[in-house]
């Protein structure tokens, strides 16, 4: 056994590396050798197995679970998925060895030689020709180790690197995700001189200032007499500080091993950077040796910013800001951990296309590229540490064998990330109790690095006003909104208010989200929240054998539905145990990155531009932006007319600065018909953006410009209707006939939050109809009919009367108070095959339900099996609430009409509410030849029960009489 096994570092907790480079915030363009690419490798049943002489192949980077192993993905939430203690990890470790020859560019000669692993789970140990050479753990930073000593420019080496997957730091990194092992971030060699930059540090303020500070160390030896720094901001000259060269030597703080210099300029007019004017400076630092050559550079894209707290205001450049985030895992449904830049590029554009102005790193650092993307495109980063000790939470907050640890994630996050504008807050990491371990880490930050505030939600156990807490935010999780509100104006208040997570994503969720943002933008005090989470974690997944699709699987995905023959894994698919099914599904983009609804509720919700009210001379707009004007936006309006009728004009915004509203002309006549009217203003991109071409969506707000009116059908004496022998309606477009329907597939939120269980010892998902009577009178039949649910008992009544061209359907429901919370009110009933196409007027085109409403009223168009939303674990979906009125048509344009008494929750799929309660995966799901139509008098709202509270009181379903109506026509 190699030496460095021999001393079993993945039980020492105490030991975090050895051999290991410190972290730096230099950022060096110097000639590297990536390592990337297939390398030879063995997996090893633990890592104290002999090395055999048989090898495969893995790439690199990318975790093993994912490329044919036996070593599978695994998903827990908060179990561990081993049973021992920390410390300890299990006798069964897979350990991974891979080996490669490494050809050392003779051009290196006499420079420092450095090899960096991108990220390694979770630990890492590393040789050269046998020779050992360092140790690292953390599995979301790189490591570095200096090979100099044991490498020779232009000869060839054998480097080895050992990633033993289970260790005492798994007890560290206890996240809501897959566990996966391997190399999952980049390999390269690069060089340096022997004179070399060992940090940088970048202070740029909102009023201009500039200050660089520069860490210097000499390979060689002690640091040469005249050693210098200079730096440049685009074309303007930054300085070496004397001042501060000399206020240094009088504090003896000069040393013949490190050098530490400091550049500053000020920049006239700055242009300051912010979420919304994300304005970068280029600059270069250049460390010159005596003779004034250049040893080494460091580049930086520098944005001037001020982030400070202000009584219970977090202020960016001195003003408060809304934070409208999202939690962010590195994720990809092939590779894993192991995220493209081009992929983490189009995540943060698909962010800021929806109206997130922040994100936070859930739960560790996130790969390098991504803060440079969010400095880009403007984004307010919350970086959170690789801290999550959930199912030891409280042994290892104050366990000192764990404060080396703790300290050592939280400062080498710190010490990569400090110089990105776009990070504004620090995050001690997630669920890990509160204890000793954290005031540490927190210390060494606020010494570091006094000009952003930190962060830890597990703080808000000592309540959230304490001062003396490691966290100056509350931050808490899944805090009921009217606790947050109440602690606003309780006048106890002491820190900005910003959940780190507020609604969660699971399936089909998120209900109550423009409820908690109508109060937070309300209530001084209140400040935002980050949503959990941007990905449903389900990796693609072959039926045929049940193992990962991996690399080879690109391009079987789309629009959110894996490809015939693969499915979207979830906990549990691939035979791990013990597991926590689809709670890893729980984002609002699926695996492939196709919005989810959500994503389009949270686009109007944070609209940027608003239409505040409709006044006699026409329609306010106001600018809901904190910075920035409307120049880069551009309008068009749209007249939604009850009688099927869009009308459209050029609108021309305002100039408006933030927080102002001007009133504008109406721009279009209003027909003189009476019936109801909508006037939405479609706001795209004027320009391109670094994130979004020219003419992309950027929200749709409107207002109702004339109600609805309400009309009456006139009944037909001489027509009958026919019903069957239980009463039912018989019709020629119908293969069953509306029947009353008090049950839905459950969602994730019914499922976890207990409603699902209620409802099923109820019977609702089995009701036994009993008809009671038949009565006519004229063209009009009435049906009264008892539904059994368990022994509560419901009494319903329809009456069906002929009206010209169709059938006039009224009903009457009664729900007794044993049923006081139950998933929908209404008719269930499916057509015969032939319609494909769904035509309404109502909010949409996006799915919605009573508590995530804010889609626009319009007319809308779609086909049926795009109406359906495929959540990983089949579930309610695809309702449109407040619709109006709606067709089903054929190709043919057969069908049917339907009009609605008032504006009423409509779903339109292709599967049965039992069809879709008794499959796991969409592959077990087969469409219905018909379409299934529900029309709800009440429909329960979403909530987020699953983890967080549940929707409100007025979205619940009530007991006593629902009475609701509709008629159905042929086309």
């Amino acid at each position: 056994m190699d030496p460095l096994r021999a001393l079993r570092p993945w039980e020492a907790p105490e030991v975090t590396s050895w051999g290991r480079l410190a972290m730096s915030g230099v950022d060096r363009r110097h000639p590297s050798l990536s390592l990337d690419g297939d390398w030879h490798f063995q997996l090893l049943p633990s890592p104290d197995a002999p090395v055999g002489e048989t090898w495969s192949t893995a790439h690199v980077p990318g975790a093993w679970t994912l490329q044919d192993t036996d070593d599978l993905p695994h998903y827990t939430n908060v179990r561990m998925p081993f049973a021992e203690f920390p410390p300890h990890s299990p006798a069964a470790n897979p350990t991974g060895v891979y080996e490669r020859t490494v050809d050392v560019p003779a051009e290196w000669a006499g420079r420092r030689i450095v090899l960096q692993v991108g990220a390694a789970e979770s630990v890492l140990l590393v040789q050269v020709d046998g020779r050992p050479v360092g140790v690292s753990k953390d599995s979301h930073l790189a490591a570095e180790f200096d090979l100099t000593a044991v490498v020779r420019a232009g000869d060839r080496a054998v480097l080895r690197l050992t990633v033993v997957k289970w260790s005492d730091a798994s007890h560290l990194e206890d996240q809501d995700q897959w566990w996966h092992g391997g190399i999952t971030r980049p390999v390269l060699l690069y060089a340096t001189d022997p004179l070399h930059l060992a940090d940088v540090t970048v202070l740029a303020r909102a009023d201009g200032e500039l200050r660089v500070d520069c860490r210097v160390r000499d390979a060689a030896g002690a640091l040469p007499e005249g050693w210098h720094v200079s730096g440049d901001l685009d074309g303007l000259a930054v300085a070496q500080d004397t001042t501060f060269d000399r206020a240094n030597a009088e504090d003896e703080r000069v040393s013949a091993f490190l050098g530490e210099a400091r550049l500053r300029a000020t920049v006239p007019d700055v242009r300051t950077w912010t979420a919304e004017t994300p304005e970068l400076y280029g600059l270069t630092v250049r460390l010159h040796r005596p003779d004034g050559t250049v040893a080494d550079t460091s580049y930086h894209r520098v944005g001037f910013r001020d982030v400070e707290i202000a009584g219970r205001d977090l202020l960016i450049n001195g003003e408060r800001v809304f934070i409208r985030g999202v939690n962010r895992h590195d994720f990809h449904p092939l590779t894993g951990r192991t995220v493209s830049h081009d992929d983490m590029r189009a995540d943060l554009a698909l962010l800021k296309r929806f109206g997130f102005n922040a994100v936070r790193t859930a739960h560790y650092p996130n790969d390098p590229a991504l803060y440079d993307i969010a400095d880009e495109f403007g984004l307010y980063v919350v970086d959170e540490a690789d801290i999550e000790s959930h199912d030891h939470a409280h042994e290892i907050a104050d366990d000192p064998r764990y404060l080396n640890a703790f300290v050592d994630r939280v400062s080498r996050m710190v010490l990569r990330d400090k110089n990105h504008p776009s990070v504004i807050i620090w995050s001690l990491g997630n669920e890990s109790d509160y204890g000793a371990n954290h005031d540490a880490a927190a210390g060494w930050v606020r010494r570091h690095d006094p000009t952003r505030p930190v962060q830890y939600e597990g703080a808000a156990k000592r309540g959230w006003a304490d001062p003396d807490v490691a966290s100056d935010i509350a931050c808490p999780m899944y805090a009921p909104l009217e606790d947050c509100v109440a602690h606003a104006l309780s006048g106890k208040q002491t820190k900005p208010l910003i959940q780190c997570e507020y609604s969660h994503a699971m399936g089909n969720s998120n209900g109550t989200l423009a409820d908690h943002w109508a109060a937070i933008e309300a209530t001084p005090g209140l400040q935002g929240g980050f949503i959990w989470e941007f990905w449903d974690h389900g990796i693609l997944q072959r039926v045929s054998d049940g193992r990962p699709a991996g690399r080879a699987g690109a391009g079987r995905y789309s629009d959110g539905v894996a490809a015939p023959g693969h499915r979207w894994a979830y906990g549990g698919d691939f035979g791990d145990t013990p597991h926590d099914g689809a709670f890893i599904a729980d984002g609002v983009v699926f695996p492939d990155r196709t919005p989810k609804p959500v994503l389009y509720e949270h686009r109007e919700i944070a609209a940027p531009v608003r239409l505040e009210s409709f006044r006699h001379e026409g329609p306010v707009i106001g600018n809901h932006q904190h910075f920035r004007g409307l120049d880069w936006l551009s309008g068009e309006w749209l007249l939604s007319l009850a009688d099927g009728r869009t009308l459209t004009a050029p609108a021309e915004l305002p100039d408006l600065r933030p927080g102002e509203t001007a009133a504008v002309p109406l721009p279009l006549d209003l027909p003189d018909d009476g019936g109801e009217a909508w006037l939405t203003l479609r706001v795209t991109t004027a320009r391109d953006e670094a994130w979004a071409p020219r003419g992309t969506v950027v929200c749709l707000p409107q207002v109702r410009l004339r109600p609805r009116p309400v009309r009456e059908a006139v009944a037909v004496p001489e027509r009958t209707v026919e019903v069957d022998a239980d009463g039912l309606l018989v019709h020629p477009l119908l293969r069953s006939a509306p029947t009353l329907s008090l049950w839905r597939a459950p969602t994730d939120n019914d499922e976890l939050g207990g409603m699902a269980d209620r409802w099923r010892e109820w019977g609702l998902d089995a009701p036994v109809r009993r008809l009671v009577a038949v009565r006519r009178d004229g063209a009009s039949v009435g049906v009264l009919a008892e539904y059994a649910f368990g022994t509560a008992v419901v009494r319903h009544e329809q009456v069906l009367t002929a009206v010209e061209g169709g059938i006039r359907v009224e009903e009457t429901a009664e729900l007794p108070e044993a049923l006081y919370d139950v998933a929908r009110v209404g008719s269930v009933f499916e057509t015969v095959a032939g319609p494909e196409l769904l035509d309404w007027f109502g909010p949409g085109p996006w799915e919605s339900y009573p508590d995530r409403a804010t889609a626009p009223v319009g007319h809308h168009s779609l086909p049926v099996d795009d109406l359906f939303t495929p959540y990983l674990r089949p579930q309610e979906s695809g309702g449109r609430h407040g619709v109006r009125h709606f067709t089903l048509s054929a190709p043919d344009a057969t069908g049917l009409a339907v009009r609605l008494d008032r504006p009423s929750q409509v779903s339109v799929t292709r599967y049965r509410a039992a069809d879709l309660a008794a499959a796991a995966h969409h592959d077990e799901l087969v469409p219905r030849e018909g379409c299934v139509v529900h029309i709800d008098a009440a429909h329960r709202g979403l909530g987020t029960a699953s983890c967080g509270p549940d929707t409100f009181a007025s979205y619940l379903v009530p007991t006593g009489t629902h009475r609701w109506g509709w008629i159905l026509r042929a086309l």
